[in-house]
């Protein structure tokens, strides 16, 4: 184990902030919140990306506390659908966080919004989002929509669930030359840790050569038809680091 001391750490934040700011994400308070929460942690950190941008413990507090109503309000479990239709129906209106996949009715030339977690299909949704969001139609992505609820008799065959506004949860466009130009105030070992900790992993109770097998399993997020095999038992972190690092990774499980 490599004790990092406190000084040096602190060094670090403060670099971060210099050469990063607004691009960090305490992972603590992800791990804080996403026990208990079965969402993604990209989905989380961009909550906390939103509310807890601060420096101010007391700032950090209520926005971790924000966050927390945020999922507990919005996020969707499949077991829990019909009691947020229910809710939807009642007020007219509702924002929930779902992944949500856009296909194209041919028959009717309109495109449609499948709700993966809230279980509805076929909802209208406007060509604007998949046009601008192409990932919405491979796949799906997470995201925060706003529902309305308009029941019209004259028009049964409809469905009166309508989306307001979709707003993806996605990372938002890395200007590279920004962050290479970040990259020159790290050293080597402090940019390894710094990658471990993106992941979720903390640098200072790992041996050095774990740090790098861990780095290992990031190849495929940066080499093109890079294939990799690690073999190991259920529940050890192999598929961890696809499945939770980014919206732009497809984990397709095995076994």
């Amino acid at each position: 184990m490599v004790d990092e001391k406190p000084d040096a750490l602190e060094s670090l934040h403060k670099k971060l902030q210099e050469c990063y700011a607004g691009k960090i994400v305490r992972k603590d308070l992800t791990k804080k919140i996403k026990e208990g929460a079965n969402v993604p942690v990209y989905v989380l950190e961009y909550l906390l990306g939103m509310y807890c941008s601060s420096q101010n413990e007391e700032e950090i507090e209520a926005g971790v506390e924000n966050v927390k109503k945020i999922l507990a309000d919005n996020f969707v479990r499949p077991d829990e659908a019909q009691k947020i239709l229910s809710q939807l129906r009642q007020r007219s209106n509702y924002t929930v966080i779902d992944k949500i996949t856009v296909n194209l009715n041919i028959k009717e030339d309109t495109y449609e919004a499948e709700f993966s977690n809230l279980g509805l299909k076929k909802i209208p949704i406007d060509e604007s989002y998949p046009a601008q969001y192409d990932r919405l139609l491979s796949g799906g992505i997470w995201c925060i929509v706003q529902l309305s609820y308009d029941y019209v008799e004259e028009d049964s065959h409809g469905t009166p669930i309508s989306i307001r506004k979709l707003t993806p949860i996605q990372m938002p466009h890395v200007d590279m030359e920004e962050f290479k130009a970040g990259r020159k105030a790290f050293t080597k070992e402090e940019w390894i840790d710094l990658l471990l900790r993106s992941s979720g992993m903390e640098p200072t109770a790992l041996e050095y050569r774990i740090k790098w097998l861990l780095l290992a399993r990031m190849l495929p997020l940066v080499e093109n038809n890079f294939n990799l095999c690690e073999l190991g038992p259920r529940s050890t972190g192999k598929s961890h680091i696809y499945k939770e690092i980014s919206p732009n990774s497809i984990l397709v499980s095995g076994g």
